[in-house]
C-alpha cells in the first residue's frame, strides 16, 4: 500500500532519518512492515520568526491499513499512457523556432516519437553563448543574437534555473524528471522552490540536445528565421536570414519574450495578436547575511536552509488595481546586464547552484498595462519596453554601464554620490544615477509604498543602503500570439504559438509544459514519416 503522509514539521536542524521515523508514528502498522521511505516536498517555513522545515513524505508498507490521521492519505499508482501517433500526413519535418525550455522540450519529445524535428535557434550553442555573454559583460560590445537572452538554453540559462511555477499541471513532474535524467540534482523533484543554478543548467541544456540528435533531430545555431510564407491559410516554409527557404508543414514558434524583430514580422504576415499586461521595475540588493538574518534569525546559517529567498507582493485598492511585487528572487546571486538590442539596457538576476555571493538581489516589479502605453497597437508592450530600455541605456553612460542609486536616495530623488554598505554585484561597470526619471510618477511612487509594504515583511528590506540598478523590463511577454483550441494559430494552419513568448507560459517550467503540450497536438494528428 502507498501511502503520502504530510504536514511533517521539524527543526531545520533534524536530519532526514528522524523525518521519516516522525512518519512512521503516523502509521497504524509495524515499522517492519514499512518497506521504504520517499521524500516527496520539502518547504521552509519562516513565519513569525520561527523556522521549520515541512515535509511531506511517501511509504509503501507490506499490508493494507485505514489510515487514522487525516495527514495520512492513500495513494493510487497511475501508469503513463503513450500518445497514439496520427494518421495524417506531414509533408515535411517539424521545424521548432526558439531552442529555449519550450522548443527545447517540444523537440524532445518529437524526437522521441520519432519525428526528428529540425530546431533553428538565432543565437549560439551554449559554450559559444557562454564565451560571448562573458566577453560582452567585460568589454561593453553586444552581439544582438548571442546574449543573455537568445542562445541555446533561452533567456532562463542565464538566471538561476528556477523552477517554481504557479500552474498546477500533471506535466510539471516530467518536467522535472527530464531535467533530472539530464543532470539536475535530485532535490528539484521536492524541493517546494526548487532550482538548478546557472552552471550546472548549461550541462544539462547541452545533454538534451545531444539526445534530440541521437534520435534524429537537427538543431541550426546561430540561424535566424526572417520571414513565413503563408499559402492559402496554411504554413508552407520559413525564410532564413540568408536566405535560404525551409518548407514547412508544422511550424512551433518557441521564440521567446525577446524576439522584438520576429513578433513584428508575424504581425505584418498577419498573424492575430494582442497587446498582454506585464511588470517593469528595478532590481535590488541586499546583503545576503542581512536577508538571511531578517528570515532565519538565529538559523541563518543552518547549512540546511541555504541562502534565504523571499516573495512578496503588494497591492492596493480592488484586484484589479496596480501590484508590486518581487520577481526572479536570486540568494546569494548577482545583477547581469541582459542587454539584447544595441543601445538598449536591460538588468536580470543570476545565481549559481551555490547561491553562496555576498548580495542578494531581486526585482521589485510594478505591473503596468494598456492604461500605461502610447497606443492601443499590440506591439505598444514593446515601445514601451524599449522607452524604458533606451532611457537606462542613456543613464548608465551610453556604454551598457548600469545605473544605480542607493534605497535610500531613490527616496528623497536625488542621485547618489557615494555605495553604502552594499556594493554592487554587475558587470563591467556602474554609474550614480536618479532613476526616478525611468519611471512615470505613479510607478515610481508605487514602488515606493511596495518597498514600505515588504519592509513590514522583511526587516530592513527598504533600508536606505540597499541598492537598486535599472531597469528590469523582461519580466514576461509583452504580446499574445491567438491560438485555437488544437493550440494552432487563429488564422494560419500548422502554426503554433508556444511558450512564454507566444504568451501562454511565465518560466522555464511552464514554457516546457506548453512545449510538451504543442508537441502531443502535432504527436497525435500526424504520422511521423
Amino acid at each position: 500500500m502507498l501511502v503520502k503522509i504530510s504536514n511533517l514539521i521539524l527543526s531545520p536542524d533534524a536530519p532526514l532519518d528522524e523525518v521519516f521515523e516522525k512518519a512512521a508514528c503516523l502509521l497504524p502498522v509495524p515499522k517492519s512492515s514499512i518497506l521504504k521511505f520517499k521524500l516527496l516536498r520539502r518547504s521552509i517555513d519562516a513565519r513569525r520568526g520561527n523556522v521549520s522545515i515541512v515535509y511531506t513524505v511517501l511509504a509503501e508498507t507490506v499490508c493494507d491499513f485505514v489510515p487514522g490521521s487525516p495527514n495520512v492519505t492513500p495513494v493510487f499508482e497511475t501508469e503513463d499512457i503513450p500518445l497514439t501517433s496520427g494518421t495524417e500526413k506531414l509533408f515535411h519535418r517539424p521545424v521548432v523556432v526558439g531552442f529555449g525550455p519550450c522548443g527545447m522540450f517540444c523537440a524532445l519529445l518529437l524526437s522521441r516519437y520519432g519525428f526528428k524535428p529540425l530546431v533553428l535557434e538565432r543565437g549560439a550553442d551554449i559554450d559559444e553563448r557562454t564565451k560571448a555573454v562573458n566577453s560582452f559583460w567585460k568589454t561593453g560590445v553586444l552581439n544582438e543574437d548571442t546574449n543573455v537572452q537568445f542562445g541555446e538554453g533561452g533567456a532562463g540559462t542565464f538566471s538561476d534555473g528556477k523552477l517554481t511555477t504557479r500552474i498546477g499541471d500533471a506535466l510539471i513532474d516530467t518536467v522535472l524528471d527530464e531535467f533530472v535524467k539530464h543532470g539536475a540534482p535530485e532535490d528539484i523533484l521536492y524541493n517546494a522552490m526548487p532550482h538548478i543554478g546557472t552552471d550546472i543548467l548549461k550541462d544539462v541544456v547541452k545533454n538534451i540536445r545531444e539526445e534530440i540528435i541521437s534520435l534524429g533531430g537537427e538543431i541550426k545555431f546561430l540561424t535566424k528565421v526572417s520571414d513565413i510564407n503563408i499559402k492559402n491559410e496554411n504554413i508552407e516554409s520559413v525564410t532564413l536570414s540568408g536566405g535560404e527557404v525551409i518548407p514547412c508543414s508544422a511550424l512551433i514558434l518557441a521564440i521567446g519574450h525577446s524576439a522584438r524583430d520576429t513578433y513584428e514580422m508575424l504581425f505584418k504576415k498577419g498573424l492575430k495578436m494582442i497587446s498582454k499586461p506585464f511588470s517593469v521595475g528595478l532590481r535590488v540588493e541586499h546583503l545576503r547575511e542581512d536577508i538571511d538574518r531578517a528570515m532565519y534569525g538565529k538559523y541563518a546559517e543552518n547549512e540546511h536552509l541555504g541562502a534565504a529567498p523571499y516573495k512578496l507582493s503588494y497591492r492596493e485598492n480592488s484586484k484589479e488595481g496596480r501590484g508590486c511585487y518581487s520577481f526572479c528572487m536570486c540568494p546569494g546571486g548577482v545583477v547581469v546586464n541582459a542587454s539584447s538590442e544595441e543601445g538598449h539596457l536591460v538588468v536580470n538576476g543570476m545565481s549559481e547552484r551555490a547561491r553562496d555571493k555576498v548580495n542578494s538581489n531581486s526585482a521589485i516589479c510594478v505591473s503596468v498595462g494598456k492604461d500605461d502605453f502610447k497606443s492601443s497597437h499590440p506591439l505598444s508592450g514593446i515601445a514601451f519596453q524599449r522607452d524604458l530600455e533606451r532611457a537606462a541605456f542613456i543613464l548608465g553612460g551610453e556604454n551598457y554601464s548600469l545605473p544605480v542609486q542607493r534605497l535610500g536616495d531613490f527616496f528623497d530623488g536625488v542621485k547618489s554620490t557615494h555605495f553604502g554598505k552594499v556594493r554592487p554585484s554587475v558587470l563591467p561597470d556602474t554609474r550614480f544615477s536618479d532613476l526616478n526619471s525611468l519611471f512615470s510618477n505613479e510607478i515610481s511612487s508605487f514602488m515606493k509604498k511596495g518597498f514600505m509594504s515588504f519592509d513590514k515583511k522583511i526587516k530592513g528590506f527598504a533600508d536606505g543602503d540597499a541598492l537598486l540598478t535599472g531597469v528590469e523590463t523582461r519580466t514576461s511577454a509583452p504580446v499574445r500570439i491567438l491560438r485555437n483550441e488544437n493550440l494552432e494559430c487563429e488564422l494560419v494552419k500548422g502554426i503554433y504559438p508556444a511558450g512564454e513568448g507566444a504568451g501562454y507560459a511565465g518560466g522555464i517550467v511552464s514554457a516546457a509544459v506548453d512545449g510538451l503540450k504543442i508537441a502531443g497536438k502535432i504527436i497525435t494528428k500526424y504520422s511521423p514519416n
